[in-house]
């Protein structure tokens, strides 16, 4: 990344991509020269301001009223384009329009709900171990237990029918890649997207979902008048959207973490109860959402550059969580450390309403692989799979020590 300063304001100002293939395959370095060009960087060829420290993610994620989400969550400007779909409820909305679909989805996926999961789920996470298991000890991390539990627990937990659910992932990893720039990856997911939403926009209807489940609930809440039946397909869609992908790649980096660092796994063995910190410990590492864009909704001060009103602000996650300013040893995978705080799932009113779903999805793997495998390990070539938002594995070749 070249920089420069600013004529007019010294600001850093570079021509990177973020978005390009080889920022994506190691975005490391760039996270690194953004955090120590200062508060903010501008980035010329998106015409965008860029915060890479935690203290101004943080601060921005939280500021809803002058970091709006309403103009879209990616570097599309909804003021000025039209959304290639009907923007989201809870991600693309702000308050007042914003609070109904966030209290209803919050209930929904409260305790309560998550108690009668707990049980099921782990049940689920031992058969789905032992299957693995028994078709030998090396395998594919992402296809047989990242991807396959969320896709076996979680669309039953909404109310989904069995059939189709291989559609979830190409659809999310589209809408993913549509935060981005239009660019060669957003045109790979664009020739079966309208296939893809159709399919999607038929399961968030009330006589698609199972009488009980999560989907169940949200209509329930429109029979009450907490919301109106409009919006109840739209909430739905937002847990078919990001419930999935992000779990799935949340899995992985977790299981990539301890191949990678066989004392934390001999940790989490010794201490169970460390599997949903070992969880958000590497939701920190690996930050799955690697970025968020917001737009300013009037002249924003940050640090000694002022931001127009109505301009994209890029956020990376991904770089205040691993910000040397807010973690020691930010670049280790720890589970000694308190990884509360970090912003992988968001932060403020905006924050991942379905953050508890993943940790007892990911607790539930984990849990029962602790049980049954004495050490995990890398065994081939990894490889990633490119998203303009989302830090995902393709493949995750591993061995097993069974117990």
């Amino acid at each position: 990344m070249t920089l420069t300063a600013s004529p007019t304001d010294g600001l850093p100002v570079s021509d990177v991509d973020p978005f390009s293939h080889e920022v994506l395959e190691d975005p490391l370095p760039l996270h690194e020269q953004l955090r120590e060009a200062g508060p903010v960087t501008y980035l010329s060829r998106y015409d965008v301001h860029a915060l890479a420290r935690y203290d101004e993610v943080h601060a921005a994620l939280v500021d809803w009223q002058e970091f709006q989400s309403a103009a879209g969550v990616g570097l599309s400007n909804f003021r000025t384009e039209e959304p290639w779909r009907p923007p989201s409820l809870l991600l693309e909305a702000d308050p007042p329009q914003h609070d109904a679909p966030r209290r209803v989805l919050t209930a929904v996926l409260g305790p309560r709900a998550l108690r009668r999961l707990r049980e099921r789920w782990a049940a689920d996470a031992e058969e789905l171990v032992d299957q693995v298991l028994a078709e030998g000890t090396e395998f594919d991390a992402v296809t047989a237990l990242s991807q396959a539990f969320p896709l076996r627990v979680f669309p039953d937990a909404v109310g989904l029918g069995p059939d189709g659910r291989e559609n979830l992932l190409p659809y999310g990893d589209h809408a993913f890649n549509a935060f981005g720039p239009s660019n060669d990856l957003v045109a790979q997911g664009a020739p079966r997207i309208a296939e893809l939403s159709a399919w999607v926009g038929e399961q968030c209807q009330r006589e698609s979902l199972a009488e009980e489940g999560f989907g169940a609930a949200i209509w329930a809440a429109a029979d009450r008048g907490d919301i109106t039946p409009q919006q109840a397909p739209l909430i739905v869609r937002s847990l078919l959207t990001a419930g999935v992908d992000t779990t799935v790649h949340g899995i992985s980096a977790v299981l990539y973490a301890f191949a990678s660092n066989p004392d934390q796994w001999a940790r989490l063995r010794a201490e169970p109860a460390l599997a949903r910190v070992a969880f958000d410990e590497a939701i920190r590492w690996e930050s799955p959402v690697q970025t968020f864009f917001r737009t300013t909704t009037t002249a924003v001060r940050i640090g000694d550059a002022v931001v127009p009103e109505g301009h994209k602000v890029l956020m990376f996650l991904a770089a205040a969580n691993r910000d040397p300013r807010r973690w020691a040893d930010p670049d280790a995978f720890d589970l000694g450390r308190d990884p509360s705080g970090h912003v992988g799932f968001g932060m403020g009113l905006h924050q991942c309403v379905g953050q508890h779903v993943a940790r007892l999805e990911a607790e539930s793997v984990l849990t029962a692989l602790a049980r049954r495998v004495a050490r995990i390990e890398l065994a081939g070539p990894t490889r990633r799979h490119h998203n303009n938002t989302l830090r995902a594995w393709g493949n995750l070749p591993m061995a097993v020590q069974p117990a």
